[in-house]
């Protein structure tokens, strides 16, 4: 196969890619055509306020507690040694294995009257009395607190990027100048690190508008929720894509919050002088201090969680031949490990097609299939419904004008639409991952091989492929677990009985 059959082919995959990660939002712009006044004044009236109200506070304090314990944990990591810290460089990323509703469900459980933690209050004071000291986890508070732990490490990994580059020469004069610690935080590292907070806050904020199992679960009435409710309870598809529509245009308005708190922002070392800042010793009482400010937020979002469900499968006899939770975990990895090999996959085809032949084309296929982790998982699942039920339809029709018969619901009964779902809602990840491994690879790598007589395929097999195996074992591990935890496209689109 020619050199230039190969590219061709490449990039219309890509284009085919981009095309199918846009058309979910193209179905719900036309789902948004149809008219449902009645359903508007209702949602105005009732519906709307408190929705948006609950949204900007729960947006608003789960940035403020993801920043506080992200930001701050990451700097005490990166810029001091105290003991326990190369623990905490393993503990700190895992509460995103957690999916929020699970967090949730656990937190009620051990809130809750009569609960683990109230059993244990009832030991030092009287039943009765103890529940006045128990915290309300059924509230907006109670959703802050518990979708912050589980998500601050996306602000934790990406402020620790930053910080543990700390040039050398900006902590010394600040030193010599006689700046404190805390004001060298302040006034030097946590500008500087403004590009990368902005990034993990984008993500936090992202996730948290696409959860809709801990919120519901809490009492907290999101757009999310709203959405869902209004498409299955009130039976109102164009209304559920209006909302949709509105809930983009917030998504789209924290891209750009995102991109504006990079803007005008670099960071430069000096040629000169490219060391790298040494870690403060933090010895005694401030060390242990530290380790334990640090080790706090890893056990609520992530031990706590994982050690009660452990204590209640076992307490339930869940993990028993006898239940059907091997078989429901057999379909969770089946499809999840599908939709990876399909996002990682496709991934690949759009940077290669990108890099071998840069277009407009391919730039923009490239740009549009990152887009597609900006889509809540609700949006999605709506936006899926009507080209799914289009291809089954098209299936239907076929079979029948070939004399066969009729195959149902192949998409949706066969679990693809869940599979799509999870392709085109990740693929941003492995298309970043693969990106950045590629640029790690000098162009002058790929004329050698082609000067040798290497055809393109052989290149990437014989030169890029193993090069790139870092990017692309991180790219399947965060796409696989992502795919674990979402919940509000499983929920729909997933076939009966699985």
């Amino acid at each position: 196969m020619t050199r230039s059959r190969v590219q061709t082919i490449a990039t219309t995959i890509a284009a085919l890619t981009a095309l199918a990660v846009a058309a979910p939002v193209v179905s719900i712009g036309l789902l948004a055509l149809q008219p449902a006044p009645d359903l508007w004044q209702h949602l105005i009236a009732y519906v709307l306020p408190q929705a948006l109200r609950d949204t900007a506070l729960l947006l608003l304090g789960v940035g403020c507690v993801a920043l506080g314990i992200g930001a701050g944990s990451a700097w005490l990591i990166s810029s001091h040694e105290f003991p326990g810290r190369a623990l905490l460089l393993w503990l700190m990323p895992l509460p995103l294995a957690i999916p929020t509703y699970l967090a949730a469900y656990v937190y009620v459980d051990l809130f809750e009257p009569l609960g683990l933690v109230h059993r244990a209050l009832a030991t030092t004071m009287p039943l009765r009395d103890a529940i006045a000291w128990l915290p309300t986890m059924r509230s907006l508070p109670g959703a802050i607190f518990v979708i912050g732990l589980v998500l601050y490490p996306y602000v934790y990994l990406s402020a620790r990027a930053m910080f543990q580059h700390r040039s050398a020469e900006f902590a010394e004069a600040a030193k010599v100048l006689g700046a404190s610690g805390w004001t060298t935080f302040r006034r030097i590292s946590l500008p500087m690190a403004r590009p990368a907070l902005a990034v993990g806050l984008a993500l936090v904020s992202l996730e948290t508008l696409n959860d809709i199992g801990a919120s519901e679960y809490l009492g907290v009435r999101t757009l999310t929720v709203s959405i869902f409710t209004t498409w299955l309870n009130r039976g109102s598809l164009a209304g559920a894509a209006q909302l949709s529509l509105f809930m983009l245009a917030i998504v789209g308005g924290l891209i750009a919050m995102e991109r504006v708190g990079r803007r005008n922002v670099s960071v430069e070392f000096s040629a000169e002088n490219p060391r790298l800042a040494p870690r403060t010793m933090l010895v005694g009482l401030k060390g242990w201090l530290a380790f334990i400010a640090c080790l706090m937020p890893a056990l609520l979002g992530f031990a706590v969680p994982l050690l009660y469900l452990l204590r209640e499968s076992f307490r339930r006899g869940l993990l028993s031949s006898e239940t059907s939770v091997w078989r429901d975990a057999g379909h969770t990895i089946t499809l999840a490990a599908i939709a990876t090999s399909i996002a990682l996959l496709l991934g690949l085809i759009v940077i290669v097609a990108q890099r071998w032949r840069s277009s407009r084309l391919t730039n923009l296929s490239l740009a549009v299939a990152q887009t597609g982790y900006a889509l809540p998982g609700l949006v999605l699942a709506l936006g899926l419904l009507t080209p799914v039920l289009v291809i089954d339809g098209a299936l239907n029709t076929l079979a029948q004008w070939l004399g066969l018969g009729s195959p149902g619901l192949v998409m949706v009964g066969s679990g693809a639409a869940v599979v799509i779902a999870y392709v085109i809602r990740f693929l941003a990840v492995p298309t970043g991952f693969i990106k950045a491994g590629f640029e790690g690879i000098p162009l002058d790598y790929d004329d050698s091989a082609r000067a040798a007589g290497a055809p393109q395929l052989t290149i990437l097999r014989r030169v890029q492929l193993p090069l790139l195996q870092p990017a692309l074992l991180g790219a399947v591990i965060v796409v696989f677990v992502d795919c674990l935890k979402e919940l509000p496209a499983t929920l729909l689109l997933s076939p009966l009985n699985v």
